[in-house]
């Protein structure tokens, strides 16, 4: 526990909020295992290697995966819920798209979705949120909840509480399925004070106090290692992951 609190900066004595907010400005959101051809593992000693020994980032089964063991060991009481993402034309992704958490009843936890709300938001109040990085808001959708930031759909929750090898099935679509976005291409993002930066195998992009600059990766394994200190090796295999 130790070791993940200095990996991201916090004490055992920090808030809820202080450990979201660390979190998210500490460890990227990023995919590059799957395009070096690295199966995912999603269980708790590997995705510590990964991400507090190696100091890597990951995408939502391993950040809110690892945190919510974090959470748990601080005394808080935290459920893993499945969410469907909304894609292009708001189309729902498959079942287990994504994962986030329910802290203590009361509060929808997630450092894990890239691009997202820089504190915890309120899980019954339906009003609209303000945060740093935007407003948020939590609809009732039948037995399920929607997620809406600065007006669009996010993903939609279901309330049923779940256990994290439940979401090794969609893990390993997001990773070899060609529908999947996480194939498109490998970016790493990482939320900064006032902003966040985002790299890709083309571009650096960079978001600071409201002004957003955009740069052309001509070595994208130097890019991922100057801006984030990931290494980064292209796989030539043909989607079929390997296991290290």
């Amino acid at each position: 526990m130790d070791a993940y609190l200095q990996r991201i900066g916090a004490s055992r004595t920090s808030s809820l909020a202080q450990l979201h907010e660390r979190h998210l400005l500490s460890v990227p959101f990023e995919n590059l295992d799957t395009h070096m051809d690295t199966r995912i593992v999603l269980e708790i000693p590997w995705l510590y290697d990964k991400i507090v020994v190696r100091r890597r980032g990951g995408f939502c089964y391993e950040l809110n995966g690892l945190f919510a063991e974090l959470l748990r060991h601080l005394g808080h009481e935290v459920e893993l819920l499945a969410a469907r993402v909304f894609g292009e034309e708001q189309r729902l992704g498959p079942p287990f798209d994504h994962l986030a958490l329910l802290v203590d009843g009361a509060w929808l936890v997630d450092v894990g979705f890239g691009s997202f709300s820089l504190h915890p938001l309120s899980w019954t109040s339906r009003d609209d949120q303000k945060d740093p990085f935007g407003v948020f808001r939590l609809a009732d959708h039948g037995d399920d909840v929607d997620v809406f930031h600065d007006g669009s759909p996010a993903y939609r929750l279901e309330r049923k509480p779940r256990e994290l090898a439940e979401f090794v099935p969609t893990c390993w679509w997001q990773q070899t399925a060609p529908e999947s976005h996480f194939r498109k291409g490998p970016v790493a993002t990482l939320a900064l004070p006032d902003g966040r930066i985002t790299v890709t195998d083309k571009k650096v992009i960079v978001t600071e106090g409201g002004r957003k600059t955009s740069t052309d990766v001509e070595d994208p394994a130097a890019t991922f290692m100057d801006h984030f200190g990931l290494y980064f090796r292209q796989s030539s295999a043909s989607g079929v992951l390997r296991q290290l």
